[in-house]
């Protein structure tokens, strides 16, 4: 364990943000990790529901990706629906200045992203050391909080902060469930950085990938988790995404979209799926379906299912292309549904490549199978 948790389990201390305001939340500094032997601090915004009510308040700690910084409107979505939020910066900055070239502040820790640059640092200098270290410390200051309650909390990332949540989900053990939306491991079989690693040489580059890829990790992960993604996602590719879902050990959930867009906004922060998933666990609220079965039979594919909402139409999305997956183009097909039987079943086209199922519950909430590459399982050409 790189982490030393029995420090990152304790509640940080926390100062002042001065000048920094929000609508209905409030600005923070927790105290961080100590940074090339300098302390650091760590800007966050924090809000609550408007409507106060005795009981104690589900929370959510929200991960930002590349480009991005704490995101004051994401709080106040999940307060919104009825939840406690933290969102931090993970780039020693704070939210002030433009995109992607946010202010950093007198008590910074390493910049991002990825920290390629940083391999030859001490490793408790680099940057996803700190970026993991300042997620499990807002988590510890979430559950301080008397109006929390410190065992319904649950946590999400976007692109890089998916990247990081799926670290974290292997080493903070406390959280309820953990949602990467396009971040995954196996970097180093499969992503946008192909090119980075070439760059970097291969010795750098295992060791960067020895150290800081969720692969190491999401082998811990117990907890549930649901993937989030698009079909031609260009960072995170569905094979390393199916590399990844296949190491936790808990309950997984697949929601992957045809063509879903990659950013923070509604892209990354508004599917309903996340809410409904944390609503199952963290409220009393219907889950999502769960697939309990598939397989291909013939020109069939097929999957079983157990739901409490009806599942009231599915689709065969399938590409008939190989190469760079976020190339490919993807086509959907009506699937049927046999409720009695809770079975649904499609024609796969002779020349598909790759095929999987998505299951929509009368909430229009989409469950996915896990994909299927036709040509490696039955030497389609």
């Amino acid at each position: 364990m790189l982490w030393n948790l029995k420090t990152l389990l304790e509640t940080p201390k926390t100062y002042p943000a001065l000048g920094f305001e929000a609508q209905g939340i409030q600005s923070l500094f927790y105290e961080g990790l100590p940074w090339q032997d300098k302390p650091t601090r760590v800007f966050a915004w924090y809000g609550s529901p408007a409507i106060k009510t005795a009981e104690k308040l589900p929370a959510m700690v929200l991960v930002h990706g590349g480009g991005g910084t704490a995101f004051d409107d994401w709080v106040r979505l999940w307060n919104r629906r009825g939840y406690a939020a933290i969102a931090m910066d993970l780039c020693g900055s704070v939210p002030a200045g433009s995109y992607g070239n946010w202010s950093r502040h007198e008590f910074a820790g390493p910049p991002g992203w990825g920290g390629f640059e940083q391999i030859d640092w001490p490793i408790e200098h680099q940057w996803t050391y700190h970026a993991v270290s300042d997620v499990i410390l807002a988590h510890s200051l979430l559950r301080s909080f008397p109006e929390v309650d410190s065992h319904r909390i649950g946590v999400t990332g976007i692109s890089w902060g998916g990247y990081v949540t799926c670290i974290v989900s292997g080493i903070d053990l406390r959280f309820q469930f953990a949602v990467p939306v396009y971040g995954c491991g196996f970097l180093g079989d499969n992503s946008c950085w192909l090119p980075t690693f070439k760059e970097m040489g291969e010795q750098r580059s295992e060791k960067w990938l020895g150290l800081w890829d969720p692969s190491h990790y999401l082998r811990y992960t117990t907890m549930p988790m649901l993937w989030v993604t698009g079909t031609n996602d260009s960072a995170y590719p569905l094979d390393s995404l199916q590399k990844s879902y296949r190491l936790p050990t808990g309950q997984r959930t697949l929601c992957i979209r045809v063509r879903m867009p990659h950013g923070h906004g509604g892209a990354g922060e508004n599917p309903e799926e996340i809410h409904a998933f944390a609503n199952s666990f963290l409220k009393t609220s219907v889950s999502l379906a769960k697939v309990t079965a598939q397989g291909i039979d013939g020109n069939h594919i097929w999957a079983t299912f157990a739901s409490a909402a009806p599942i009231v139409k599915a689709e065969l999305n399938f590409t008939k292309d190989l190469g760079k997956w976020e190339l490919r183009e993807w086509f959907t097909e009506t699937a049927s549904v046999n409720t009695s039987a809770n079975k649904v079943t499609a024609v796969l086209p002779s020349d598909a490549k790759v095929c999987y199922l998505n299951l929509i519950d009368e909430r229009n909430l989409v469950v996915s199978t896990e994909h299927v590459e036709l040509s490696k399982t039955f030497g389609v050409s």
